[in-house]
């Protein structure tokens, strides 16, 4: 029973009251020994009250005190901090599916890896999480509207199409209208659910070459990071990695250094996956992360059982021993 806090920590005071309860009994039980050994034949005393029963009649007494010492515990609002599932959020799933994630450097393909980690993030994220899909080449294509159903999102995930050029800030800037637009809707009295972004990629912005721009993937992190939407960005696949467009091999390296970068302008984490294994590793970690949370929860009632089950001990070993209740 791993304890974190207490919630109401000044009913400790009453730790005084039961030391005043032993002093009491401590101060009785000599000042009775003094009376018996007044008034009493000692020998007679030895035949009819053995020492190994004296030392029993104490038992139901140090029950009582700790009986007392749990619920004073109890009392007191001890909390222990426990993974929950969240059950407000919204997370916006974008993945590159430009031409360059045909590369076979992570098999079968890098599209394939990568819609098989997805299919499985979406399918073991709490069901109190909203997710919804974005695809992203030259432009950005909402798949999904965030959602609590998973078949939509898993089916749209199944069919990625590739298509030419990688706009990244434009994915991104439809992931954020895509949230606010959601948050508008369910927002309520306690305000629109906590966002996040992951971004999943495996080559440089093409479109437009300067991240910079006013659509470009920094410009949108920084965007991101004043709505308070932070980034996650899965860099997806090898340094070594090719295609082959219109008959000629072309190298598709990973850009780490602007996924990065984004995840630092947006105030969001940064992961690296150069294999299928690696990549569900990843998202593993987001899904706890995104799926639950820490809170602070109260952590009384096994102490309340204690002190309970003490108190009757006391009680029964009352009976038992001395023929009455404490």
């Amino acid at each position: 029973m791993s304890v974190s806090g207490f919630s109401s920590p000044w009913w400790f005071l009453l730790l005084a009251v039961v030391a005043a309860l032993v002093a009491g009994y401590v101060v009785a039980l000599r000042s009775r020994r003094k009376r018996i050994m007044k008034f009493t034949n000692l020998e007679l005393l030895e035949r009819v009250a053995p020492r190994s029963q004296s030392r029993l009649r104490h038992v139901p007494a140090a029950l009582l005190v700790v009986s007392l010492l749990l619920l004073i515990f109890a009392l007191a609002g001890p909390t222990a901090e426990q993974k929950v599932p969240r059950n407000r959020a919204t997370v916006m799933l974008v993945i590159d599916v430009s031409l360059s994630m045909e590369a076979t450097d992570v098999k079968p393909t890098r599209l394939r890896a990568a819609q098989d980690a997805a299919r499985s993030f979406a399918e073991g994220l709490t069901p109190g999480v909203n997710l919804g899909l974005i695809s992203f080449a030259g432009t950005a294509t909402v798949l999904a509207a965030p959602t609590t159903e998973r078949e939509g999102v898993v089916h749209a995930i199944e069919n990625l199409k590739l298509a030419q050029s990688t706009a990244t800030g434009e994915g991104i800037f439809a992931a954020l209208q895509a949230i606010e637009s959601f948050s508008a809707v369910i927002g309520g009295a306690e305000g629109p659910p906590p966002a996040r972004i992951v971004l999943m990629t495996d080559g440089k912005q093409t479109v437009p070459q300067d991240e910079y721009a006013p659509r470009g993937a920094f410009t949108a992190a920084g965007v991101a990071k004043q709505k308070g939407i932070p980034i996650t960005t899965i860099s997806f696949g090898t340094s070594y990695g090719s295609v082959e467009i219109d008959g000629t091999r072309v190298p598709v390296e990973v850009d780490d250094a602007s996924m990065r970068e984004i995840a630092r302008l947006s105030g969001g984490d940064f992961y690296k996956a150069a294999t299928a294994e690696e990549l569900k590793q990843v998202y593993d970690s987001l899904g706890e992360q995104i799926g639950y949370e820490i809170k602070e929860t109260d952590a009384s009632k096994p102490w309340v059982m204690l002190g309970t089950i003490t108190l009757i001990g006391a009680a029964v070993g009352s009976l038992l021993i001395g023929q009455r209740l404490p």
